[in-house]
């Protein structure tokens, strides 16, 4: 088949640089949308599966499998879960159980000045967040925690994770070392600030669990995580909650503690992947409006293409290089700007918070979405336009 030189297309997209702009543009918005809802998704996974270890057992409470923060753990189930289930990992004599606390609630920005707790103020409003309460083991037991800044939490002291202000929404400087937060009416200083990448638990602030326990009246542990050893079989650790009934607990590898988290988390994932796929339908047929309105001006000179002898299908194809090169670009520059301005960016959700990943499978998204885009987009109008007769066509105005 005869077909139309390849430098033709491209001198068509210069006739009109208003034209290509626009094309251009929405196909940057368009595959944008994709990458950034690919990226919330690898984000989210990505935080919850580096949240586990396959060597760790969570022991949570009889009923509560799918929530640490609603569990409810005797407070002696750590010493006994460490004194009889076999192949826990120790260190020095310290053995790797973990008794914790997990809960979210509101904590103050400043005192309140008209009672002087931390309940905030008109201006600072109190701000959401999850708090954890740990013993030292904790630093064992969650080996990826690192603290980078000031020290481990004393007595009315808080450590921060990375993620803390963008769970909170206030800048980062508001919870750098040695600044206060208001809890059950006393202030609360920031002891130190600590990172574990890929995490949610990079969103949470921890405290000693004695404290957190009087503050909140909750004498009560919510979970205990161990770590087992390379000896370690996780069915001891089952058999341990099944024979000690007094306790009413349940033992779950910390995998499918948080596996069972994602698939609590599925219908946000569709409700982003729904919001995307809704605006780029709109994006598609409001490019569709613009290419049929572009190739009907250019009637007379496809049909004079084919009265010079080339076939419809290289008239076809020359119209979908045009479109296919207006929508490549768009996808290329939102590729760069979602590894510029998107990747890692902090997103807050009731979990926690945690970063975007623009990934190589996200950028493959994005790029298949802007290759289908131009392809679909351009074919509709084009075919419309060539299937007038040619006779009709050279007489088109």
């Amino acid at each position: 088949m005869r077909t139309l030189p390849w430098e033709y297309g491209i001198r068509n997209l210069a006739r009109s640089p208003g034209r290509l702009l626009l094309g251009i543009g929405g196909a940057t918005l368009v595959v944008l949308l994709v990458i950034a809802a690919a990226a919330f998704v690898r984000g989210m996974g990505a935080s919850l599966q580096g949240s586990a270890d396959t060597r760790n057992v969570i022991l949570l409470g009889a009923g509560s499998m799918d929530s640490a923060e609603r569990s409810e753990v005797k407070s002696g189930a750590a010493g006994v879960a460490a004194a009889n289930i076999p192949g826990i990992k120790r260190r020095l004599g310290v053995s790797y159980v973990s008794p914790e606390i997990h809960m979210a609630t509101m904590v103050g920005l400043q005192p309140d000045t008209r009672t002087g707790t931390g309940a905030g103020t008109a201006a600072e409003e109190p701000r959401f967040v999850n708090l954890r309460g740990v013993r030292p083991e904790a630093f064992l037991v969650h080996g990826s925690v690192r603290i980078v800044e000031g020290r481990p939490p004393g007595v009315g002291e808080l450590l921060v994770g990375r993620l803390a202000a963008a769970r909170m929404g206030v800048p980062d400087a508001r919870l750098r070392v040695g600044r206060s937060l208001w809890f059950d009416d006393q202030e609360w200083v920031i002891s130190g600030r600590f990172e574990a990448p890929g995490t949610v638990m990079e969103a949470e602030i921890w405290t000693r669990l004695g404290d957190l326990q009087v503050a909140a009246n909750h004498e009560n542990l919510s979970c205990v995580v161990l770590t087992l050893d390379a000896g370690g079989d996780f069915a001891d650790a089952d058999l341990f909650t099944k024979q000690r009934l007094d306790l009413e607990l349940v033992a779950l590898r910390e995998v499918d503690y948080y596996s069972k988290v994602w698939a609590f988390y599925g219908p946000v994932r569709a409700m982003v992947w729904i919001t995307a796929l809704l605006v780029a339908i709109g994006a598609f047929f409001g490019g569709l409006n613009t290419l049929y309105a572009s190739f009907a001006a250019r009637v007379r000179e496809l049909g004079t293409l084919q009265a010079l002898g080339y076939p419809r299908g290289a008239v076809l194809l020359s119209l979908v290089q045009e479109s296919l090169l207006t929508s490549v670009a768009g996808a290329l520059l939102a590729s760069v700007a979602g590894l510029v301005f998107l990747d890692g960016l902090a997103v807050k959700i009731s979990m926690g918070a945690f970063g975007l990943t623009v990934d190589a499978t996200a950028i493959a998204l994005g790029l298949g979405a802007g290759l289908l885009l131009g392809l679909a987009g351009a074919i509709p109008p084009a075919w419309r336009c060539l299937r007038l007769p040619v006779a009709q066509s050279l007489k088109s105005a």
